[in-house]
């Protein structure tokens, strides 16, 4: 099964094992690590185990991370997809952007994008995402996706929030 997707400017392309390289330059810029990674730098061998997991989430479940390509030019400017953290029942929405693609409107654009995915390919009721309390861009992302705030959690002495957004299509179909 073919798991790229399109939107108006982006091409998201699953991360696959030999993408290891490419995806390690994201983990390790600066403005990326300050909230994804709690600013800690990722070797290489960790990113090269993470692209395998994500090659086996997409044979296995139909989810995982792709990277943000703009078609007009095919630069990788980030990646999104579905992750699990914090123990969830399913994975939750994730982004990264390298400073050069903010402000582009691409993060939303691209989380529309697995949105629909998650709701009408996977068959969600529903789709967490989760984020520092001070990362204001997340945040606003959220509230532009329509996301609410449900939760408020302290992990490892960080406030973490979680917002949640409902597949209105399932509760029409209830």
């Amino acid at each position: 099964m073919n798991f790229e997707l399109e939107t108006q400017r982006l091409r998201l392309q699953p991360i696959v094992a030999s993408d290891s390289i490419a995806l390690h330059e994201i983990f390790i810029d600066a403005y990326v690590r300050k909230y994804l990674c709690d600013d800690r730098v990722w070797e290489l061998q960790q990113i090269e185990e993470m692209s395998l997991e994500n090659q086996n989430l997409f044979d296995t479940q139909k989810l995982g991370l792709w990277f943000i390509k703009t078609k007009d030019t095919e630069e990788i400017v980030g990646f999104i997809g579905l992750w699990y953290f914090f123990e969830e029942e399913q994975p939750q929405l994730v982004y990264a952007l390298i400073p050069t693609a903010t402000k582009k409107g691409y993060a939303t654009e691209a989380a529309l994008k697995i949105i629909e995915y998650c709701f009408k390919e996977l068959g969600y009721k529903y789709l967490l995402a989760s984020c520092d309390r001070p990362n204001l861009e997340s945040i606003k992302l959220t509230q532009r996706l329509g996301m609410r705030e449900v939760e408020q959690r302290t992990i490892e002495d960080k406030p973490i929030v979680f917002f949640k957004i409902e597949n209105d299509l399932v509760h029409c179909q209830d």
